[in-house]
């Protein structure tokens, strides 16, 4: 299936128009994405549940911009460059993939970093995320660590060890240096720097915000755990079913987008309540539904400087997946919401 040109050259300048405006609150952001959007939402629509019931398959989501989407964009094949690179400091060594969208000039650009689950690694997780068709729309880098099988056999993040879970030692300090490392050697807004991560991997981005708030903007967690919630591996498995210790943290809002299936029997769904539960007396829900997919409630916490400090989805009847995702990679459920383009909103109300 194709979509017209023309319409897909208007979506893609409308996502990146939203991006590249100045600091907005989240009613203000809404209105002008449906001002931006609305007309090419219904276009995109259309053609693509015409073409879809021309081919006989099931009617699929169409993109919805600024807004909450409750679908996905149509995916393509990324135009930037994928490039291998490692780190290494005292802690360890580890490999990384960066793409580098063919838009990049030199000039100032967002950084996501992206944190793999266990038995993933770099390419498999950009398959299943899209997030580099996506930074092929906004203009952004994308940098994703991968954890080492020496390291872990499951190639997991050690989110559990103690020593992984404190600023400048372990593995948190294998990221962060690799962080700066990209931000050394690449133009990079020091301010639009974000991390975000599935099942460990969520739980070691939850580690890197708490650890380096001067660092990370802002943190998106998929069916991850809270920081600290363990501290070996018989402690790790009891916080994965829900039985997790509540660590101190820094006294501080984290800037969180949490998404969790509540079928989920991997990682029980009280991990991604947990994460926002500070802030659950501010919180305003609002149910949604995918169209032939996934409904989900989200509740998002705004403060009182209007900017949304947290978002919380819990996606009705999915399991352990990364909602909106590419079959191609593991892990993913193509039902919706689309996660990634849903964290990208997110990260950009952090500027």
């Amino acid at each position: 299936m194709k979509l017209n040109r023309k319409l897909l050259a208007q979506m893609r300048s409308a996502t990146r128009s939203l991006w590249n405006v100045g600091p907005v609150t989240p009613g203000a952001m809404v209105r002008q994405a449906m001002q931006n959007v609305s007309a090419i939402q219904r276009e995109a629509n259309y053609q693509m549940q015409q073409q879809l019931r021309d081919a006989g398959a099931p009617p699929q989501p169409a993109f919805a911009g600024e807004q909450p989407t409750e679908a996905m964009a149509p995916r393509a094949v990324p135009a930037g460059r994928f490039i291998d690179g490692s780190y290494a400091n005292a802690a360890g060594r580890r490999d990384y993939k960066l793409y580098v969208p063919g838009s990049y000039t030199r000039s100032p650009v967002p950084l996501v970093v992206m944190l793999h689950g266990c038995s993933q690694d770099p390419d498999d997780f950009a398959r299943g995320t899209g997030m580099n068709l996506l930074a092929d729309e906004i203009g952004c880098l994308v940098l994703y660590p991968a954890q080492s099988g020496s390291a872990n056999s499951s190639r997991c993040w050690n989110w559990f060890n103690a020593v992984d879970q404190r600023r400048d030692q372990g593995e948190p300090s294998i990221i962060a240096g690799m962080t700066l490392q990209i931000m050394d050697h690449h133009a990079v807004d020091p301010g639009q720097v974000y991390v975000a991560g599935l099942s460990a991997g969520g739980a070691m981005a939850t580690i890197m915000g708490t650890l380096y708030p001067d660092l990370y903007a802002a943190v998106g967690v998929h069916s991850g755990l809270p920081f600290a919630s363990a501290h070996d591996l018989s402690s790790a498995m009891a916080a994965m079913k829900g039985d997790f210790r509540r660590a101190q943290a820094p006294d501080r809002t984290l800037p969180i987008i949490v998404f969790h299936g509540d079928r989920d029997t991997t990682v029980h769904p009280a991990n991604g309540d947990e994460l926002v539960r500070h802030l659950a007396q501010a919180g305003m829900t609002e149910p949604g539904r995918v169209p032939d997919g996934h409904a989900y409630t989200r509740t998002v916490y705004p403060g009182d400087d209007g900017i949304l400090h947290a978002e919380h989805w819990l996606v009705h009847g999915a399991g352990h997946a990364w909602f909106g995702g590419n079959a191609r990679g593991s892990y993913t459920d193509g039902r919706g919401p689309d996660a990634s383009r849903e964290m990208m909103r997110f990260f950009r109300t952090r500027r």
